[in-house]
């Protein structure tokens, strides 16, 4: 056999796999480049919390799926983790948080986050099983509220407008501290070694003269912020919770089509009829 032949041969079926090897890469990088495979853009995974959240996302997955979306549901029993996860790409999105935790996770771990849509309120509210009014707290009295530093600002505001506390001038009042509190004629004590969701127990076993807990931790205990608390936030509250995702995403279409599915009045009256005001759909 020619050399020369032969040699020319071994040269076109090394340029005929190389050039095989360089058409993977190309489709690999295009489909890379449009977010994923199309099966990828039809799936919607979203970590949230059990109650309300997870039970809402229910309400939403039927209406999705005739849209041709899979909604996948991840329930988390904390609020660090949800965004753990969204940040390492295991979520499409979270639905857990409000703004003002929202924006001090981001400033504090350095997420680079985006608010996809406001979807319902947990009003707070203050329990007792010792007093019937906050305005029948003694002096000294003991508060006991989460070590979620993000909450406080929000418990105090709640505390400002019943009238036990006021917070200074001159401050964003969302962001504030314990040490933001300029008058304190009770003398009232704070105790926030707790997990939030701890707090339903702690209240249950009598701990502390007051107990405030987030809705979603004491409807899963199985306790009422409208007939049980002994003061509950305003719908007027700027903690309203929302579907959050990786800057960027929350303008792709199945992002769009979940916060449309959240945000109609099918799932907004579910909302309403299942909780009666503990969770109150918010309707911009």
């Amino acid at each position: 056999m020619n050399k020369k032949w032969l040699l020319g041969l071994l040269t076109a079926a090394i340029m005929l796999v190389l050039a095989a090897c360089g058409g993977g890469d190309k489709a690999e990088d295009k489909e890379s480049a449009s977010g994923g495979s199309s099966e990828d853009d039809k799936t919607i995974v979203v970590g949230a919390s059990n109650t309300p959240h997870a039970v809402i996302l229910e309400q939403a997955k039927p209406i999705l799926k005739e849209q041709g979306y899979d909604l996948q549901i991840e329930t988390f029993q904390d609020y660090v983790l949800p965004n753990t996860a969204l940040e390492e790409g295991d979520l499409d999105a979270n639905y857990f948080q409000h703004i003002p935790y929202l924006e001090l996770q981001e400033k504090e771990q350095g997420y680079d986050f985006a608010n996809a849509g406001a979807i319902h309120l947990e009003p707070m509210a203050v329990y007792s099983k010792k007093y019937k009014s906050l305005k029948d707290l003694p002096k000294g009295a003991t508060i006991i509220l989460s070590n979620s530093v993000a909450e406080h600002g929000r418990v105090l505001m709640l505390l400002e407008k019943e009238g036990l506390i006021k917070i200074k001038d001159g401050i964003d009042k969302t962001q504030a501290s314990l040490e933001d509190i300029a008058e304190n004629p009770k003398g009232l004590k704070f105790d926030y070694d707790y997990e939030p969701a701890l707090l339903p127990q702690i209240y249950n076993n009598e701990e502390g003269d007051a107990v405030v807990i987030n809705s979603n931790y004491a409807i899963d205990a199985g306790i009422s912020p409208t007939k049980d608390s002994v003061a509950i936030e305003s719908t007027d509250s700027p903690y309203a919770n929302l579907i959050v995702t990786r800057t960027g995403d929350e303008n792709s279409e199945k992002i769009k089509a979940l916060v449309e599915v959240l945000k109609s009045k099918e799932v907004q009256d579910f909302i309403t009829k299942e909780w009666n005001g503990a969770v109150v759909p918010v309707t911009e």
